[in-house]
């Protein structure tokens, strides 16, 4: 924009400038033709009263002084064929007018010719030359133009100044705009406009502000909402909690231990939507430890439905795996991944609950855990159900009775990690997710 504003100047003074200078320089021209004639023809025009009434001597005299001191060559053509002044050829011009005895001037290629009959001669018609070379018609004419392209090139050269100064006052407000929009496309709701530049400009900061503001208001209103909703489940799980704590045995423990992960998930849910964190560039977690501890959590609820769980996790080149209704191996590696422990525990916890949640109870499952090429990890779980139904697919959306949101929290973990999720069908037709987990983005710094 900028540069086309230049431009624009640019190509409107040259037109402006044209327009002026062209005729000026044509004006200039005839103005110095005009003022050589016109000196020439008054020194011709000085010589009539000598040549009419001065005797020969006198007046070869008075005119070889006058000769000498003109510019133009000036001559005298009496009647009886004497020449006094500037020597020259008796042209055309003279002979017609020593005829005629009319003054005019004539237009020669090397120059202009001012002739003047002079009558009343004892011996006749007296003719006055008076001869303005070219080169003194256009005297000064050069230096008159090269001022003349001087002013317009400096004029031009101060438009375009003029122009860069006024374009970039204008084209500096529009490009803070733009990096205010970029920085809250970025989530950085705290970057706000610098009302500047012309009142149009200074308008649509104040909206953009305004905007942000608002974004920025029901963001906060929504996590206030959330919040809000998390602190409700407090209630039950309190309820609950009693409830397990009455009970003896084995199961009291068990159901404890669910009742105290559920709480704490709740108060991170709680603590996640009250303070807002940044996206972490530098996210890094151990992948197979992660994994192991959110199979084994979802094993004892596989042993309840009678689900077979099979989990194979590679690592550094060593495969570990079990078959059956538990899922314990020991680690053959680390597999770090550019997510955060807790975020990577929820997208496994996303996944084994689509796998309970849309499959018949005694369906079994499979996790597997190997290195990514280019480092990271990629995580798959399949089942032997059904297959995977479309309404699924579409967060928000589920004809299956649940909230639709499962396969969108796993394929955001992938995405966050520079991964992605990918939906398939197994060999034996049920459903199959994989996950590709990106490595961190910088040398992970592990236990």
């Amino acid at each position: 924009m900028r540069r086309r504003l230049t431009l624009l100047v640019a190509a409107t003074m040259c037109l402006a400038l044209l327009a002026f200078v062209v005729p000026l320089a044509l004006l200039l021209r005839t103005v110095a033709q005009d003022r050589a004639t016109t000196t020439a023809g008054a020194d011709a025009q000085s010589l009539v009263p000598l040549v009419g009434t001065a005797d020969p001597v006198s007046l070869r005299t008075s005119v070889e002084h006058m000769a000498a001191d003109s510019r133009a060559p000036l001559t005298v053509f009496l009647a009886d064929g004497s020449v006094l002044g500037t020597r020259a050829p008796r042209t055309s011009a003279v002979r017609l007018a020593a005829l005629a005895g009319v003054s005019r001037t004539v237009e020669r290629p090397d120059g202009r010719e001012i002739v003047v009959a002079v009558l009343g001669r004892p011996d006749g018609t007296a003719v006055i030359r008076a001869f303005v070379p070219a080169a003194e018609l256009t005297r000064g004419v050069a230096r008159a133009w090269l001022v003349l392209a001087g002013l317009g090139v400096a004029l031009l050269l101060l438009g375009l100044l003029v122009a860069d100064r006024l374009s970039r006052a204008l084209v500096s407000p529009i490009t803070e705009l733009s990096t205010v929009s970029h920085r809250l496309a970025r989530a950085d709701l705290t970057a706000r406009a610098r009302p500047d530049g012309p009142p149009e400009l200074r308008e649509v900061a104040g909206a953009l502000n305004h905007l942000a503001d608002r974004i920025q208001e029901l963001l906060r209103e929504e996590r206030e909402q959330v919040a809000d909703l998390s602190h409700r489940l407090r209630a039950p799980l309190t309820s609950l909690r009693l409830e397990a704590e009455s009970l003896a045995g084995p199961d009291a423990a068990r159901i404890g231990a669910r009742v105290d992960a559920m709480e704490r998930a709740v108060t991170g849910l709680i603590s996640q939507a009250r303070h807002r964190r940044e996206p972490d560039a530098h996210a890094v977690c151990e992948a197979t430890s992660a994994v192991r501890e959110r199979v084994a959590f979802w094993t004892v609820l596989a042993e309840d439905t009678g689900r077979a769980v099979t989990l194979d996790i590679t690592a550094d080149g060593t495969a570990s795996g079990t078959a059956g209704g538990t899922a314990d191996g020991t680690a053959g590696g680390t597999l770090p991944v550019g997510v955060p422990a807790d975020e990577l525990a929820a997208a496994v916890d996303a996944l084994l609950g689509n796998v309970f949640a849309h499959t018949p109870d005694g369906t079994a499952f499979s996790v597997i855990l190997a290195p990514r090429t280019g480092g990271g990890a990629v995580l798959t779980v399949a089942d032997d159900g059904p297959g995977l139904s479309t309404d699924l697919v579409q967060r928000g959306a589920s004809l299956g009775g649940s909230t639709g949101l499962g396969l969108d929290i796993a394929r955001r973990v992938a995405r966050s990690s520079g991964g992605r999720m990918d939906l398939s069908t197994g060999p034996d037709g049920g459903a199959r997710v994989t996950l590709e987990l990106g490595p961190p983005a910088s040398p992970p710094v592990l236990p």
